[in-house]
């Protein structure tokens, strides 16, 4: 069978695109953590390493990667090698299967005016803001004694990579403008923004996401250490108690959509819910009178899924040092630090998919063109960034539990509700009410 190679381009470009906002999780939400933290703790948070501390992240990496990779004596070095790939590969291919825009219809020609021209226009202003944020506050900070050279010259760098790059996006803008029409090679197909649109997506989810837990529990094992060992164990118990009460949250969902394919799901609820036939809510499933209690249930046992406060009882710092990376150092921890918020980023774009409708836009028609997908995914992108943001809101807000009160509200209380939950839904199709 020949191969379409205008499709494997089309693939490969989904991959990438998928894999560099993965990617970039890490560095961004690493910074909002920090400041967030020191926001809700009343602190400055980083604020020395470039403008506004940006620059952070990049310095914190080269630390990591500077770091002396200690193997300790007696750990099993195979596995102890090996554990936090097995970690961060099921955090990178789980998101492959969930949708983050409206799929569209590749024009045959693209020309220098209409939604594009405004795309690129608006990034370029956008960058030009951030260049002169970012050059304001570098100027501020210089005046201070505690500001060191090397903080001044990587931003006015930041600065001028910023104005260099929307330059670019003008020039090439005014060249494609000058060009009038330049032809697709792609053009008259459709797009689907979603690397995988398999007819078991949320299947596909579940099964690579539980197995994140064996890089845990290989991790402390092999690490030959008894605290590790201990945060290993409690990651096992931990996710499979909540893997149920989440897998039942997940099913009155799919059961509403009719589908296990995650697009489906998001088509679902692209309608409206009519109240006293006047007002109209988004069809989304959070708004459901039959729902509500499934994503009470799947938001919070998103939070002991990716051992986050108040459930990372895996870590727990107070009690077993830090768990299961006790014992490691340099890349290898960073690439654990990596697969929990890459974690994050996927069970927030899973809580968006089935419950906050997606993509879609309340009260707008998302037509199937570029500028629809274009607003189609800055919508998603802005419903993750918010659960992204609760997430590390949680966190320093809610002090961390009890162990036997997370295995009882796991068990007692959790996977009832959910159960009695899949009734309700399916009474509420029987009757022709969703």
């Amino acid at each position: 069978m020949a191969f379409d190679a205008t499709d494997v381009v089309l693939s490969l470009l989904k991959i990438v695109i998928v894999l560099m906002m993965m990617l970039q999780v890490t560095p961004i939400m690493a910074w909002v953590e920090r400041r967030g933290s020191a926001l809700i703790q009343d602190r400055p948070g980083p604020n020395r390493i470039g403008p506004f501390g940006l620059m952070q992240g990049l310095i914190d990496a080269l630390k990591f990667i500077l770091k002396e990779d200690i193997i300790p004596t007696g750990a099993h070095k195979w596995l102890y090698t090996l554990a936090p790939v097995f970690g961060l590969i099921p955090a990178l291919t789980t998101i492959a299967v969930v949708p983050w825009g409206r799929a569209f219809v590749i024009p045959h020609t693209i020309s220098g005016g209409g939604a594009l021209s405004a795309a690129g226009w608006s990034i370029a202003a956008l960058l030009i803001l951030l260049a002169f944020l970012a050059g304001g506050a570098t100027a501020r900070y210089s005046r201070k004694a505690a500001y060191s050279r090397f903080n001044a010259v990587v931003g006015w760098i930041v600065v001028a990579a910023l104005v260099l790059i929307a330059i670019v996006i003008g020039g090439a803008l005014v060249a494609l403008r000058s060009a009038g029409t330049v032809s697709v090679p792609a053009g008259g197909r459709l797009f689907e923004p979603i690397v995988a649109d398999v007819n078991i997506g949320i299947l596909a989810v579940f099964a690579l996401a539980s197995l994140g837990v064996y890089g845990i529990v290989t991790a402390g094992w092999s690490s030959n250490n008894k605290y590790s060992l201990f945060g290993g164990i409690r990651a096992s118990a931990q996710m499979i108690s909540y893997e149920l009460s989440l897998t039942l949250a997940a099913v009155s969902a799919l059961l509403v959509a009719g589908s296990l394919r995650l697009t489906d799901v998001v088509w679902r609820q692209t309608g409206y819910f009519v109240l006293f036939d006047t007002i109209r809510l988004p069809a989304w499933n959070v708004f459901s009178p039959a729902m509500w209690i499934s994503f009470i249930v799947f938001f919070v046992s998103g939070f002991a899924e990716t051992n986050r406060l108040p459930f990372d009882f895996a870590e727990a710092d107070a009690e077993l040092v830090a768990g299961y990376h006790t014992e490691y150092s340099s890349m290898k921890f960073a690439l654990f630090f990596m697969a929990e918020y890459m974690a994050m980023a996927t069970m927030s774009a899973l809580i968006t998919t089935l419950f906050l409708g997606g993509w879609d836009i309340p009260w707008y028609n998302e037509p199937a063109t570029f500028t629809g997908f274009l607003l189609s995914a800055l919508a998603f992108m802005a419903k993750v960034a918010f659960l992204l943001f609760v997430f590390v809101w949680v966190r320093w807000t809610v002090p961390r539990l009890k162990y036997d009160i997370l295995m009882r509200i796991g068990w007692k209380v959790f996977l009832p509700l959910a159960l009695v939950n899949v009734v309700v839904v399916a009474l509420f199709i029987a009757k022709g009410w969703l």
